[in-house]
């Protein structure tokens, strides 16, 4: 079958093998509840909300699949998306890169999730699909920034650091995720790309390193990643006022 001819299959890879320091002791960040469910779930079914996510694959600590196995087992899903719990590796990139791997050869699409972003909207999710089936690439949901952002030298912890430049606001955009991806072009990322030294920090920065096309679609604030504390408590927050209105 050409590759025109094939149906298209969208799976999401949520990499949720990190141990969130910053939000303090206690289990790995992906395992922190939020309304009382695991931020994992929550992640979960934000990518399976979505109709043309077919499979979701979870990579979990190397040593916790069981365990992040059963706690799927214990959610309700829809029934529509199938999971699979694969371990990852020391690195973000290497736990996408499992994610990859464990993926049936009829996926067409792929998108990266973080874990940490257990709020994002399926209608951001729906947008970055729908930008990856009309040809594009790679795909990244990203807001403007509020902020004047300068750009330092860097100093030692605490120390002052010189301002050597001042970007213009305007062209600049926060990332988010879901990521989106041609699994071809995604594939051949992880595959050039080097996990150290020149790696990049997101699979978007691999595939730009391949001189491949990145677009930019409309995020959503409530997209944002839970990383400290206080980004835990504007979470809930979220999510109380998600469920009075609605249910969700």
């Amino acid at each position: 079958m050409s590759d025109e001819a094939r149906p298209h299959r969208t799976a999401a890879v949520i990499p949720a093998a990190g141990r969130g320091v910053r939000l303090g002791p206690g289990a790995p960040k992906a395992l922190r509840a939020l309304g009382g469910t695991p931020m994992l779930i929550h992640a979960v079914r934000a990518m399976a909300a979505s109709r043309a996510v077919s499979l979701v694959v979870v990579v979990a600590p190397p040593d916790g699949a069981a365990e992040v196995k059963h706690l799927l087992d214990e959610h309700a899903l829809p029934q529509r998306t199938d999971y699979l719990v694969v371990p990852g590796g020391e690195t973000r990139q290497e736990s996408v890169r499992r994610g990859i791997e464990a993926l049936p050869d009829s996926i067409t699409a792929v998108l990266v999730h973080d874990a940490a972003r257990p709020l994002v909207p399926v209608d951001t999710v729906d947008a970055v699909v729908e930008a990856v089936r009309d040809g594009a690439p790679a795909v990244v949901p990203a807001l403007p920034l509020a902020d004047t952002v300068k750009q330092v030298e860097p100093r030692e912890k605490g120390e002052p650091e010189p301002v050597v430049a001042t970007p213009e606001r305007a062209l600049l955009r926060a990332v988010q995720t879901p990521q989106g991806f041609d699994r071809a072009t995604l594939q051949r990322a992880h595959e050039t790309v080097a996990a150290v030294g020149d790696g990049a920090t997101d699979c978007a920065g691999m595939v730009e390193r391949l001189g491949a096309p990145v677009v930019v679609v409309p995020g959503h604030e409530e997209a944002f990643k839970v990383t400290r504390p206080l980004d835990l408590v504007l979470a809930e927050a979220v999510l109380a006022r998600r469920r009075a209105n609605d249910g969700y």
